[in-house]
This record gives structure tokens, C-alpha cells and sequence, in this order.
């Protein structure tokens, strides 16, 4: 067999680190799916998918937030969720729907509750997300999910083959299941940003495995009398480079966003640095053990060559 040279030359897809690689993610999944399935919220849902109210109040001191719970419990506003908002002076309350509410009655009362006894409170922002809506969004943000896959397995299957789309899609629902178990698991906040990341993990990683998957074809041809696995280590190895140095450089913008941008850019960016680092090991391990598993090799990628001769010569 003829010796393959390139920098580094780390066995990803041997048999061994295939079963580890394995082992890790179906346990990940496994948590993931055992969270969703017995908490009695899946998901710590935002206001965008229950619907309610949302307001962002700025105080000119540090803000008591246990003062605050009591006067809205007063004004009977019951279930009211106070949290601070980055700073000490800046809070953000959260509202299941109100009966009857009427917009303009309901934002002055609200601004007067909570600036009791405290003048010069700013009341910043106040959103207002029927149930209905939230009802909506909750089944778009679904069907957005489920037609993306869908969508990338026909692109996968039509640029390369069937068994590399396989692995594309594996891959992906890899990401998407273990990003959101993790929001299960840890019961950050959900909402519409964080299904906008998820899609944009889902562009990131594909893109990722479609690199691989270039090279891997590229090297199935280039690369004669070696076995499909020794190949496909190969390329790997090749974009080993390429992959660390994008996710890194994409890790520090993230990190950076979520340190300095604030408590409502948090969960969109946790969830970007959650599936960029499991959509970087997913198209390794993922994406290209399942093409392998099913048997992938350079035949699979040859068109079958017409020949008028032969045709012309059939009975």
C-alpha cells in the first residue's frame, strides 16, 4: 500500500474511535431526548412562543427585585418572572397573558406598578405576544426545522450521492437535538433568536461537511489502491486545518457577543457556541462514519457511461 503523506495524519474513522465517537453522541442524545420528555416544560419557552408580556425597566439605583415582585402581585399581576438585565438598575419582567388586556391601559398601569415609590424609572420597552401567536410561531419554527433537513438531503443526494446525504442529515439532526437538549438540560431561555441560531448551526455545520465531503470525493479518485476509510482519513486530515481554524476564530466572535451583549442576546449566542463546537465534531465523526457504515466508495460517485456502440449492438 502506498505511503499517503500530508501534515497530520490522526486515525478519526478507525473502527475503535468510530465506536467511541458513537457511544458519545447516542449518550448525548439520549440525555437530550430524557430531558425534553420528562420535564414538565420541555423548554423554558419565551414569551415569543407562550405569549404574554415583556418589559425592560430602567432605574436610576440598584433595583429591588423582591419589592418589585410584591407590587406586582398586588396589582394583581400574578406570576410575574423579575430577573436584572445586565446592570444592577436594569430589570426585565416577564407576564403570562393578561385577560382582556387592552395595550395602552395595560402599559400604563404596568409602568406605574413598577415605578412605585422609585422616581425617575424608564420603562424601555414593553412587547406585547397574544397566545395565539405564540401558537404560531411554535409550529413554524418547527416545520422551519424539518423542511431545512429535508431540503439538505435532496441537495446532498443530488450533488454527491444517497449515502453521503444520509450522513449529512445524521449529522444535522445530531446538532439540532443535542443544541436543543442542552437548552432542556439547563433551562436557559428559549425563544425565536434561538431558533434562528439553531438554523444558522444547521448552515454552519453543512457547510463544514460539504468541504469534507468535496475533498473526500476528490481523494476517492486521486488516491488509488487505498480503502475507503484510509481515504476518507485523509481527507479529514487535509481540512483538519481549515476546520479549527474557522471554528476558533467563530468560537472568539461568540464568546465576545455573549460576554458584552447582554442578558437578551444570551441564549442566541450560547446556542451558536453549542452547535458550532458539536457541528464541528458531528462532521468528522457524524457526517462522514455514517457515509462510511453504509458502505460509501468511489464507485458510488461514478456516472454510468452510455455507450452507442453497445446499444446500437442489443437485440
Amino acid at each position: 500500500m502506498r505511503l499517503i503523506k500530508h501534515k497530520t495524519h490522526i486515525d478519526f474513522l478507525g473502527k475503535t474511535r468510530r465506536k467511541v465517537a458513537l457511544t458519545i453522541s447516542v449518550l448525548f442524545i439520549i440525555a437530550s431526548i430524557a430531558s425534553l420528555v420528562t420535564h414538565e416544560r420541555p423548554l423554558e419557552l419565551g414569551i415569543d412562543f407562550t405569549g404574554g408580556i415583556l418589559l425592560e425597566v430602567g432605574y436610576p439605583e440598584a433595583a429591588d427585585l423582591v419589592s418589585i415582585r410584591n407590587n406586582l402581585a398586588a396589582a394583581d399581576f400574578e406570576d410575574a418572572q423579575v430577573q436584572r438585565f445586565g446592570a444592577d438598575t436594569d430589570v426585565l419582567v416577564r407576564l403570562p397573558p393578561q385577560d382582556g388586556w387592552d395595550p395602552d391601559e395595560l402599559r400604563e398601569e404596568l409602568r406605574s406598578t413598577v415605578a412605585v415609590g422609585t422616581p425617575g424609572v424608564d420603562l424601555r420597552r414593553v412587547e406585547f405576544v397574544s397566545p395565539q401567536v405564540g401558537k404560531e410561531l411554535t409550529e413554524r419554527g418547527g416545520l422551519a426545522m424539518i423542511i431545512a433537513l429535508l431540503l439538505i438531503f435532496v441537495y446532498v443526494m443530488i450533488r454527491f450521492q444517497w449515502k453521503f446525504a444520509a450522513g449529512a442529515v445524521a449529522a444535522l439532526a445530531h446538532d439540532v437535538i443535542i443544541t436543543i437538549g442542552f437548552f432542556s438540560i439547563f433551562r436557559f431561555s428559549f425563544d425565536l433568536t434561538v431558533v434562528a441560531a439553531v438554523l444558522a448551526v444547521i448552515g454552519y455545520s453543512l457547510n463544514d461537511t460539504v468541504v469534507a465531503f468535496d475533498r473526500i470525493r476528490e481523494n476517492f479518485f486521486k488516491l488509488r489502491g487505498v480503502s475507503a476509510e484510509e481515504s476518507m482519513n485523509t481527507s479529514i486530515n487535509e481540512m483538519l486545518a481549515r476546520t479549527l481554524i474557522t471554528g476558533v476564530t467563530t468560537l472568539l466572535v461568540l464568546v465576545a457577543l455573549l460576554v458584552l451583549g447582554g442578558e437578551s442576546i444570551a441564549p442566541f449566542s450560547i446556542a451558536l457556541i453549542i452547535g458550532i463546537v458539536v457541528g464541528t465534531y458531528s462532521s468528522i465523526y457524524t457526517a462522514s462514519a455514517t457515509a462510511l457504515t453504509l458502505g460509501v466508495n468511489a464507485q458510488d460517485l461514478l456516472e454510468p457511461v452510455k455507450d452507442p456502440d453497445l446499444i446500437d449492438d442489443l437485440p
